[in-house]
C-alpha cells in the first residue's frame, strides 16, 4: 500500500461520508445503529460528521451492523486502514523549520505515559549528546538549511522528559545502532558514555542488542509506540504514523520480541563501556 500525504484527509472525510450515507441507505437511526455496534450514540455521530477517526474495529463492527455487500465492506476496510495512517514527510517539516518538528514530538511525550523505541541504526534524539545532534542534523545528502541551533535547544529541552517519573521508556538499540560511526571516535565515546548515564534513571529501561545474538527476525526501521495510541515508523524520507489497534500491537509484539533477546542492566552497560574504550582508543 502506497501512501499520499496529501490524500489522508480526504480518505478520512470520503470514509466518514461513505459510513454516513450507508446507514441512511439502510433507513437506520444513529442510535438503532449504536445499539447494533454496542457504541455510544455519540461516537456514531463522531464519526459520521468526521471529528472521530474510527478504527478498522469499529468500521467492521458498523459495516456488519448495516449489513453491506462483499465487495464494500472489503473497499471501506481498506480505506480505514488507510486513513488510520498518515505520513509526514521530512522536506516539510525542515522547510517549516527543524525545531517545529521537535515541537511536535514533545508534544507526543507529553501525552504518553510508556514509550519503547526500537533503535537499529541510528541513537534517537531524547537520547543523544549536542555533539551527536549536530551530526545527525548535517547530512550530506540532505543538509539541513540554515542554523540548526535552534532545533538542538529544542531537543535537548524534550531529553527533560526523561526525568518525569510518571513516565516509563524502554530504548533498545541493535549494536550496530551503537557502533554507527556517524561522528569522530571522541564523540561516539561520549555518546555511548551518555547512555550508561541515562539507563541509571529509574524508569528508563536501556537495552542492546549484539550483533553475535541469533534472532530469527529481522531489523528493518526505527519504530516507536506511544501507550496503545499510536505507532511510528521512521523512513529516510519521512515517518509513517499507524493508529490502527492491530498495527499498534504487531509492533508492541515485535519489540516484545527483541527485547528476550537483548542486554539489559548492567549487562547492557558493560557492553556500552567497552564500546565507548574502544572508540576513546581509534586515532
Amino acid at each position: 500500500m502506497k501512501l499520499d500525504p496529501g490524500q489522508a484527509g480526504e480518505d478520512r472525510r470520503n470514509l466518514a461520508e461513505a459510513l454516513r450515507d450507508l446507514r441512511q441507505a439502510s433507513g437506520l437511526s444513529g442510535e438503532r445503529l449504536a445499539r447494533r455496534c454496542g457504541m455510544s450514540q455519540s461516537k456514531v455521530s463522531r464519526i459520521e460528521t468526521g471529528r472521530l477517526l474510527p478504527s478498522a474495529l469499529d468500521v467492521e463492527l458498523m459495516l456488519t451492523a448495516l449489513g453491506v455487500d462483499d465487495e464494500t465492506r472489503a473497499e471501506l476496510a481498506e480505506l480505514a486502514r488507510v486513513a488510520n495512517a498518515e505520513y509526514q514527510d521530512v522536506r516539510a517539516s525542515a522547510k517549516r523549520g527543524l525545531h517545529h518538528r521537535q515541537q511536535e514530538l514533545a508534544a507526543l511525550e507529553a501525552s504518553a505515559t510508556e514509550m519503547r523505541h526500537f533503535l537499529p541504526t541510528l541513537i534517537t534524539g531524547l537520547l543523544q549528546t549536542p555533539d551527536y545532534m549536530r551530526a545527525a542534523m548535517s547530512t550530506p545528502i540532505e543538509p539541513a538549511a540554515g542554523d540548526v541551533s535552534p532545533a538542538i535547544a529544542r531537543k535537548l529541552e524534550r531529553q527533560t522528559v526523561l526525568h518525569d517519573g510518571r513516565k516509563q521508556f524502554s530504548f533498545l538499540l541493535t549494536e550496530s545502532a551503537m557502533r554507527w560511526q556517524l561522528c569522530a571516535p571522541s564523540v561516539m565515546a561520549v555518546q555511548l558514555d551518555h547512555l550508561v548515564s541515562v539507563s541509571r534513571l529509574p524508569n528508563v529501561r536501556l537495552g542492546v542488542l549484539p550483533l553475535s545474538t541469533p534472532v530469527p527476525e529481522g531489523a528493518y526501521h526505527t519504530f516507536v509506540t506511544y501507550d496503545r495510541r499510536l505507532v511510528t515508523a521512521e523512513l529516510f524520507t519521512g515517518q509513517l504514523i499507524m493508529r490502527e489497534p492491530k498495527d499498534i500491537e504487531h509492533y508492541r509484539a515485535l519489540f516484545d520480541f527483541f527485547a528476550e533477546h537483548a542486554r539489559w542492566g548492567d549487562e547492557a552497560r558493560t557492553f556500552l563501556t567497552a564500546a565507548a574504550d574502544t572508540f576513546r582508543s581509534s586515532k
